[in-house]
Order: C-alpha cells, then sequence, then structure tokens
C-alpha cells in the first residue's frame, strides 16, 4: 500500500472501516474481503493506538487527493482507492456487484488509466476474486 500524505482538510475517516476489510493484511494473517480480527463495526480499529505500520501508514486516496469529490468517500463509493507504484489499485466491496462500471467512477477509471498510460501505469480493479486492468 502507499505510505501516508497529508490529508486534505476536512477530511476523516469517520466510521469507514473498508481498509480493515477489503485488503489482504499478511501482519494479521487476514485475507482480502474479510474483516480484521481488530476491527469494531462502525467504529473502527480496536488496536488503534497500536496498530502495525502497514495500518498506521495508509490512507486511502480519497484522503489525500483534493480532486476526488464527495462520491469518491469511501462509505458511500464502497470503493477503496490507493496508489501502488505505477498503478492505481481499486478494492471493490464484495457486497456491491459492478458498482465499479457504474458512473461516475468507471469513467473517471478510464481517465485515470488512459493518463497514466504512456508512462507504464494502469488502473486496476478488485472485486471478490476478479482482477480487470483498465
Amino acid at each position: 500500500m502507499t505510505i501516508s500524505s497529508p490529508i486534505v482538510a476536512g477530511r476523516s475517516c469517520g466510521t469507514c472501516t473498508l481498509c480493515c476489510r477489503l485488503p489482504e493484511i499478511d501482519e494479521f494473517d487476514k485475507p482480502a474481503d474479510a474483516w480484521c480480527a481488530h476491527c469494531a463495526a462502525g467504529q473502527g480499529c480496536s488496536i488503534y493506538a497500536d496498530r502495525p505500520s502497514v495500518c498506521r501508514d495508509f490512507l486511502c486516496l480519497w484522503m489525500t487527493r483534493e480532486d476526488l469529490g464527495a462520491e469518491w468517500e469511501p462509505a458511500r463509493s464502497h470503493l477503496m482507492i490507493y496508489g501502488q507504484g505505477p498503478q492505481i489499485t481499486v478494492l471493490a466491496d464484495p457486497d456491491q456487484p459492478d458498482l465499479w462500471r457504474r458512473e461516475p467512477y468507471h469513467g473517471q477509471l478510464k481517465a485515470w488509466a488512459g493518463e497514466m498510460a504512456p508512462a507504464g501505469g494502469y488502473v486496476i480493479v478488485f472485486w471478490r476474486d476478479e482482477v480487470h486492468k483498465i
């Protein structure tokens, strides 16, 4: 995952816990799309003060990119987006079939992929066991 960047003024994780569910977290032997044993639903991390650096250093792109509007807030979009090397990775909520293919999301994902392609970058979407390169 990406190292943290400055948080956009006025943004916070709030009650969003998608980062506790969607990614695989080796430190906890947690598979993708499974809830972390330390996540208190609707509240957040029960070991917040002692969480490992992989959790401490992570911020999704909605937290760090001012150009992402309210529709990209993970609790609303059901998408967790982060930068990873030459790619943008999208983890889509397994309970939301094909939401990432709807607007405004799909159009923006395609635009990012087009902007990144000349430098070898791309957008990749993970939904359940499916992997989609845009």
